[in-house]
């Protein structure tokens, strides 16, 4: 009889992690061939951002379900759909032939990801012991607080020397070889079947993240508020289906340090993602700068954040969650205020350092806030808090960049000068996730010093 092999967690980790992060990479690296597919495909500004877009929306629709996936088949199946999904995805969008082949390979690329993401982490809740589970949580969120910041330098790169396609083909032989390290790293393991999925509230909960993901796009516009209110009239038609066959357990929010860390988590998310998009595009609007330039300031902040997030989660698997947390809290604080006081001077190294600060304060914190918020939560309920985690990632991450966009646009078109309302926009960006930063320092704070909880 043969003998069944053995689960090996870092192997399955890694390859995971690897189509995750490339994933997360290619979102923020397609942002700077806008220009280029425009005039390639001869389309316009409204069309070409279908290219993020589609592709979040299928991960808004496919994560909310991985609670149901992840419960009822086995993580051999589900990561051989997911690389076979983002292989043939990546391939497609290796030919440029026509627009529409190019959404069809998003489109794929974002269900596969909507897997792996969720899939990456329940492997590690349920596999990892608990000692050791924040350095590997640390290493989890590498894909997706990392590739954000990576993706306009590598996507700014190879657009300007050898075209957008090699965005993709130069990631082919890495998915590969990916490929064949999950292969062997997860064996095939029997599951039983536990209940039937509810189509009906997941087509509800899609409808009312696909309504929030557009409803930036038509702000000043008669359907923006028909949008608003189909997202809430579906989010109600969601809660009234989950409560008899539930998709999601949304009983988790009633634990307070699943709620606080999860927002701190979240805040995070829309900051990275938020400054991924206000760095580069200010100083190409303000300063002229070359895509390419505006990109790499990105990269040493990048590093950085890369080198700190399994650090912190070894940092809080030895000393506990109080240090890291408040430490990671207070430097991006910090270096956020920087930030808005140096930016709109434009000095380079300045404007870097305050990044590279910033990201040392979410390398100790990000991470370290996910551990502590699925933490707090029984193995039952693992799967759903991954899901919630994972699926409002994804959905606060494409707000943040499409609210920051809108800000900064709104000052613009209604200011004289462009460049001065850009400053402004900039500005009130910045201010308004600075807020965020605060709430978050104040609440989970209260959490880590509260006596009804223990926190070293």
């Amino acid at each position: 009889m043969q003998k069944a092999r053995k689960f090996n967690v870092n192997l399955a980790v890694l390859a995971t992690g690897i189509m995750a992060f490339s994933g997360v990479l290619i979102e923020t690296a397609m942002n700077v061939t806008f220009p280029t597919l425009i005039k390639q495909f001869h389309i316009e500004t409204a069309q070409v951002q279908w290219v993020t877009t589609i592709y979040l929306l299928m991960i808004s629709i496919i994560v909310p379900l991985s609670s149901y996936l992840i419960k009822n088949y086995s993580m051999y199946r589900l990561f051989v759909t997911s690389i076979s999904l983002f292989l043939i995805g990546v391939i497609v969008n290796c030919i440029p032939l026509s627009f529409s082949l190019l959404l069809i390979g998003r489109l794929l690329q974002g269900i596969a990801t909507g897997i792996a993401l969720p899939l990456m982490f329940n492997i590690i809740l349920t596999k990892v012991p608990v000692e050791k589970r924040g350095l590997m949580i640390g290493v989890g969120t590498l894909t997706t607080s990392i590739a954000p910041a990576l993706g306009p330098t590598y996507g700014g790169i190879l657009t300007s020397t050898v075209g957008w396609p090699f965005i993709y083909i130069s990631l082919v032989p890495i998915l590969l070889i990916t490929a064949l390290i999950g292969l062997v790293a997860i064996p095939k393991e029997a599951i039983s079947k536990v209940g039937k999925l509810n189509i009906p509230a997941a087509i509800a909960l899609a409808i009312c993240f696909s309504c929030l993901l557009l409803l930036f796009s038509y702000v000043g516009k008669p359907l923006f508020w028909v949008i608003i209110i189909v997202a809430l009239a579906s989010g109600k038609i969601f809660m009234e289906l989950n409560k008899n066959n539930q998709l999601l357990n949304l009983t988790v929010f009633k634990i307070a340090g699943f709620r606080t860390f999860l927002f701190g988590f979240l805040t995070f998310q829309a900051m990275l993602l938020g400054i991924s998009f206000i760095i580069p595009n200010f100083m190409q609007f303000v300063f002229d700068a070359s895509s390419s330039k505006a990109g790499m300031m990105m990269f040493p902040g990048a590093l950085v954040g890369a080198f700190f997030a399994p650090v912190s989660g070894k940092i809080l698997d030895n000393l506990g969650a109080k240090k890291p947390i408040l430490a990671g809290l207070i430097l991006a604080f910090v270096g956020w205020v920087g930030l808005t006081l140096v930016l709109t001077s434009g000095q380079t190294l300045l404007i870097i350092a305050c990044h590279v600060l910033f990201m040392v304060g979410v390398g100790l914190a990000y991470s370290n806030t996910m551990t502590m918020g699925l933490s707090a939560l029984t193995k039952e309920v693992y799967a759903d808090g991954n899901a919630i985690f994972t699926a409002l990632q994804q959905l606060v991450g494409a707000i943040a960049t499409a609210f920051v966009a809108l800000i900064m646009g709104i000052f613009q078109n209604n200011h004289t000068n462009f460049i001065e309302g850009t400053i402004l926009g900039t500005r009130i960006d910045l201010y308004g996730l600075l807020f965020l930063l605060i709430l978050t320092l104040v609440l989970v704070s209260r959490i880590l010093f509260s006596k009804s909880q223990h926190y070293a």
